[in-house]
């Protein structure tokens, strides 16, 4: 499992951003949400890791 924080705002990013944190379950800066680790959820992290925080549990 992931545990994943989001720390930057969606604000002014480009649609495939916004999208791709919307699809993690992230609307609100601080917000945290546990996924599984899969390929499908690694690959989305991956296109926003500088707006998240990403922790294994």
């Amino acid at each position: 499992m992931l545990r994943i924080k989001l720390i930057r705002s969606n604000i002014g990013r480009i649609e495939k951003h916004k999208k791709t944190v919307e699809a993690l379950g992230l609307k609100k800066i601080g917000q945290v949400v546990e996924k599984p680790d899969n390929p499908q959820i690694r690959g989305m992290i991956d296109t926003v890791r500088f707006m998240l925080e990403v922790e294994e549990i």
